[in-house]
């Protein structure tokens, strides 16, 4: 099941003094883990500086607690993942150590306060977290934001020089099948406001039949809303197994030192793919694609551009975003602006029924003026009188 399939309703903070008891499911990878965590359940994960979109698959598959082996904050940038999962009534314990990640998928475990429990055998102690940590933690975070656009100027240079020959000679871009070049784009995050853009640039996609690139979990949110993409850009292990056999060409995106897990997936249901070597985010790396293959107009769903947003990338996926939004251009549409300046186009078939409701009604306003009910007369009469000779012609024709 698909996380953004589930109830994004946020429950009570649970009472510490008194514990959560629920299963567990384990993953180090947050978003894998989503796609199969169970409402109610306690989501265990490895995931330094947890990311908006990491909480908001948390959020959404319906988790309780998360446990994460490591810091979801480490204070290098004012990430938002933790501020999330607090505001929506989900318990986070902070920095459990590896040990919480030998706990097996299904065990029954309890959190009381900062401590991990199965069976009443402590399994780890971390660090439970307060929506007032948390926001000190980003306030202090945000005082050295100077040092940290810093460093990512620093980051911007390191990666234009690995990522060159993919930005200036195309070297590494995937030869795949589908047209992009001249082609409009509509493009599907995988987001929760995706579905409302969606919604409300339909009459939009109607009017301009664009070609649908989906990434990762995008790729579920543009089915439901009857769209199928094209292309599948990404982690192929955030995608449903229905949207990866549905004849869209799939290209995984991945650095030399960081493999996509997805591809034993694909080579495992025996389907083909490419692979785009970048180490930009799989938005990045799609917005890429279609920039580089020269497509006309990228409109973008579910897509967030502000400094917070930003910043919650990392030095990393800032010099990535910074470069790829550069590359793209004027290119760069949210589907948010079309959905506010687009003006539906007339279409024939409602002219001519326009045409044809104008003239019935014509047609009735006539018939009840005196020069009117005499033209009815006479086309009654014309009729009838048709009416009673036809048996006498088929006598004739039968003679």
């Amino acid at each position: 099941m698909n996380p953004t399939d589930r109830s994004q309703s946020s429950t009570p903070h649970p009472d510490p003094s008194t514990g959560i008891r629920a299963r567990v499911r384990v993953d180090a990878r947050a978003r894998k883990l989503a796609a199969r965590l169970e409402h109610g359940e306690i989501a265990v994960i490895d995931h330094a500086d947890m990311d908006r979109a990491t909480a908001q698959a948390l959020i959404g598959a319906g988790a309780v607690a998360v446990l994460n082996a490591s810091p979801s904050s480490s204070g290098r940038y004012p990430n938002l993942g933790p501020a999330l999962l607090l505001e929506a009534g989900i318990v986070l314990v902070d920095d459990c150590g590896p040990d919480i990640m030998t706990l097996r998928e299904g065990d029954e475990v309890v959190i009381v306060g900062e401590r991990v429990t199965r069976s009443g055998t402590t399994i780890a102690t971390g660090v439970r977290q307060s929506a007032a940590e948390v926001q000190a933690s980003i306030e202090n975070t945000r005082e050295g934001l100077s040092t940290r656009v810093a460093a990512f100027a620093a980051t911007t240079g390191e990666y234009f020089e690995r990522e060159a020959p993919l930005l200036l000679e195309r070297v590494g871009l995937p030869e795949i099948e589908t047209v992009l070049e001249g082609a409009t784009v509509l493009m599907v995050f995988d987001d929760p406001n995706s579905a409302e853009e969606l919604k409300a640039c339909r009459e939009w996609i109607r009017d301009t039949n664009p070609l649908v690139i989906a990434v990762e979990g995008g790729a579920d949110i543009a089915a439901r809303a009857h769209l199928r993409p094209a292309l599948i850009v990404g982690d192929m292990e955030l995608v449903s197994e229905k949207l990866l056999r549905s004849g869209a060409e799939l290209v995984v995106s991945e650095s030399l030192d960081r493999p996509n897990p997805g591809k034993d997936r694909l080579k495992r249901m025996g389907l083909e793919y490419r692979v785009m070597e970048t180490s930009s985010t799989a938005k990045d790396a799609a917005i890429l694609l279609a920039a580089l293959a020269q497509a006309q107009v990228i409109v973008t769903v579910g897509e967030r551009t502000s400094l917070e947003d930003f910043l919650d990338q990392g030095r990393t996926g800032m010099a990535g975003t910074f470069f790829t939004r550069l590359l793209a251009g004027t290119r760069l549409v949210s589907a948010t602006a079309i959905a506010s300046t687009h003006r539906p186009r007339i279409r024939m078939m409602s002219i001519i029924l326009l045409i044809l409701a104008a003239g019935a009604a014509l047609a009735a306003a006539v018939s009840v003026t005196p020069l009117g009910a005499d033209v009815v007369d006479s086309v009654s009469d014309l009729l009838g009188s048709m009416t009673v000779q036809s048996p006498q012609s088929d006598a004739i024709t039968g003679q």
